[in-house]
């Protein structure tokens, strides 16, 4: 390979880095400038991803592509391998959006204390921590920039959140550290006892020898690290009160994009390379998925907070993204891949509606608000479609990520207890009636009806100019997606293949 091709990973990896590192060399009271960096910062990433959409061989969405594969620790063996197929292209791409889209959000949503330089540099650190995670393929590589993203969303929340941010981003740190140190064990346990390589393509052939009583203890590693990251029931704690409390680009990028490290580690790690454990383990992950979209929907009913609610209801989404990947099926993954993209778009598009809520309004108690559509018209219909997608209407981008998860447990994967998954799907398929019940009762408290009194004199701004610019793609893929999921489904499906490979998926 050579051009471009052999370039544009790296690229779609560490420009942000190189944009972060120019940020520091702009004087701080140059605000315009320092906007102006970040904006083509992102704006280049993504038009990088726009390279590598165009230029990737979609006959071929199985096989690993703009591969590079160069020495980097010899002493511990351990290389600078990247590389993508059909199931890290569009989540590659979402980060690179997303990303791009928050930068133009905040072009005059910056949150106290007003700090621009400082902001988006770590806005750009996080990118690179979460654009190399989508396309590492060692599992070295793949722990640094898994572990990249943790600082920047630390100091995010921690400096720029709400009242009690320092409890969240200690919370947050505590926890994803706890999970990494298992999983980093659970790594170098896969290289000592899988032909001492970190490879993750060769360690879906040499780790198949590995006794099965010791793939179940090193899977319970990567469980840990994954599901704390993702995450699902009983180690979700952290997350409802790190959204609460983080600014609205970190809610965002914490729902649309962190989140799906812990999944996309589940899809890429750990049951391509543990089939015997992840066999094992599948009817204990889809029970706590389960836990999880009903606990999710509970939670959110008994919310009196827009934010706090829309986190639990990501608890709930990714319970759905969880179920499909423990079924163990080709028709499972997909959905769940699916789940992740639709996740990322209607979650990450409800931030963005809550936090400009709060800008207007300074308050997100669904007992203060009311009369959304009076006040802002615009940003009521959105918040209306937004929820609407979220609670999986047919014909938007939600019901793709759910109904095919639910439809999936009906018939799981040979060696799977065919019974108890087909309860999780009756389960699940409650947890649809719950979650409309708490999404129309959140749009009813903030949009229906007439103003509060305390409200009722003051002018609320609709939706302005860089809001319409960070929005209207979001919203206009929910409804593509939505309407045509052929578009990913035939993207991720010839990969999901090969992660089932050693399955007989």
């Amino acid at each position: 390979m050579d051009g471009f091709d052999s370039w544009a990973l790296t690229l779609a990896v560490f420009l942000p880095l190189a944009g972060a590192a120019v940020l520091l060399l702009v004087p701080r009271r140059d605000e315009t400038s320092i906007k102006t960096v970040a904006l083509l910062t992102t704006a280049a990433t993504f038009a990088v991803g726009v390279w590598i959409l165009v230029n990737f061989d979609y006959g071929a969405t199985d096989e690993l592509q703009f591969v590079v594969d160069r020495s980097w620790i010899e002493v511990i063996n351990s290389r600078y391998i990247v590389g993508i197929d059909g199931i890290s292209l569009p989540l590659l791409v979402l980060s690179m959006f997303v990303s791009m889209l928050c930068v133009i959000y905040s072009w005059n949503h910056f949150p106290e204390p007003h700090n621009p330089k400082a902001f988006l540099a770590l806005l750009l650190i996080l990118e690179t921590g979460m654009n190399g995670t989508f396309v590492a393929q060692d599992l070295i590589l793949f722990f640094v920039f898994f572990e990249v993203v943790l600082l920047p969303m630390y100091f995010m929340i921690g400096v720029w959140g709400g009242p009690n941010r320092q409890y969240a981003a200690i919370k947050f740190f505590l926890f994803t550290l706890f999970g990494s140190a298992l999983m980093i064990l659970g790594f170098l346990a896969l290289f000592f006892l899988g032909g001492q390589t970190f490879s993750i393509v060769e360690l879906q052939d040499t780790a198949q020898g590995i006794a099965r009583n010791t793939q179940l203890l090193i899977f319970a590693g990567l469980f840990m690290g994954f599901a704390i990251k993702v995450p699902m029931f009983p180690f979700h704690t952290w997350l409802p009160d790190a959204h609460t409390e983080a600014p609205t680009v970190g809610s965002v990028i914490l729902a649309a994009i962190l989140l799906k490290l812990g999944t996309y580690g589940f899809v890429r790690i750990a049951i391509p390379i543990l089939p015997e454990a992840a066999v094992e383990w599948a009817p204990w992950i889809g029970l706590l998925a389960v836990i999880g979209i009903i606990y999710g929907a509970l939670g959110c009913l008994a919310q009196r907070d827009m934010k706090r609610l829309i986190a639990f209801s990501s608890i709930a989404h990714m319970g759905y993204v969880m179920l499909g990947i423990a079924t163990l099926t080709d028709f499972g993954l997909n959905a769940a891949v699916f789940g992740m993209v639709a996740h990322g778009l209607i979650t990450g598009m409800l931030f963005f509606v809550a936090g400009s809520v709060k800008d207007r309004l300074h308050t997100l108690e669904l007992s203060r608000l009311g009369g959304l559509l009076v006040q802002a018209p615009r940003m009521g219909w959105i918040l209306g479609f937004c929820a609407m997608a979220s609670l999986g209407l047919p014909g938007l981008a939600g019901f793709w990520g759910e109904f095919p998860a639910i439809l999936a447990a009906y018939n799981p994967a040979d060696g799977l207890p065919e019974e108890v998954f087909r309860a999780y799907m009756v389960v699940a398929a409650i947890g649809t009636v719950f979650a409309a019940g708490y999404l129309l009762w959140m749009l009813q408290r903030a949009a229906f009806g007439t103003p509060k009194d305390e409200f009722a004199d003051q002018a609320v701004p609709d939706v302005n100019g860089p809001e319409w610019i960070a929005w209207s793609p979001l919203l206009v893929l929910i409804l593509v997606l939505g309407v045509y999921p052929h578009l990913l489904f035939r993207v991720t499906d010839g990969a999901v293949g090969v992660a089932l490979r050693a399955l007989g998926g």
